[in-house]
């Protein structure tokens, strides 16, 4: 098992949204559901759950499926990834504002507020003020 493995195993757009689906389901988790809510034909649906079974992100248990302990942990980094993404001009912007505190001189609480203001997520901003250190 390895990284790129495993982001392989998630990274075309169909796979993606049935591992989240997957993970966010609430009881509705057999073939035929996932199968026919997200339109995939049987050969696409098949093919993509064996790849994610084999990563070992999803197990099948009583005709359901379920996310491992270890789909758990890919899941909630791929929602940070998703986050990142949807917030990536403030990212860059963040960068910006780095860069020219580094030359300028601009203190750790002045870039702090900046990242404060633009993040909304604590954990992001979390990692955000960590690498400043």
């Amino acid at each position: 098992m390895s990284v790129s493995n495993i982001l392989r195993a998630i990274s075309d757009d169909k796979s993606i949204v049935l591992f989240n689906t997957i993970a966010l389901a609430s009881g509705d988790r057999d073939s035929d559901i996932l199968k026919s809510s997200l339109k995939l034909t049987r050969k696409q649906y098949y093919s993509r759950i064996s790849v994610l079974i084999k990563a070992e992100l999803v197990k099948r248990q009583n005709g359901k499926y379920f996310l491992t302990s270890f789909g758990k942990m890919v899941y909630d980094f791929q929602v940070k990834v998703g986050y990142a993404v949807t917030n990536y001009w403030k990212l860059k912007a963040i960068d910006s504002f780095e860069i020219s505190a580094f030359i300028d001189g601009v203190s750790k609480d002045e870039y702090n507020k900046i990242i404060d203001t633009l993040i909304d997520n604590q954990e992001i901003k979390k990692i955000l003020i960590a690498k400043l250190c």
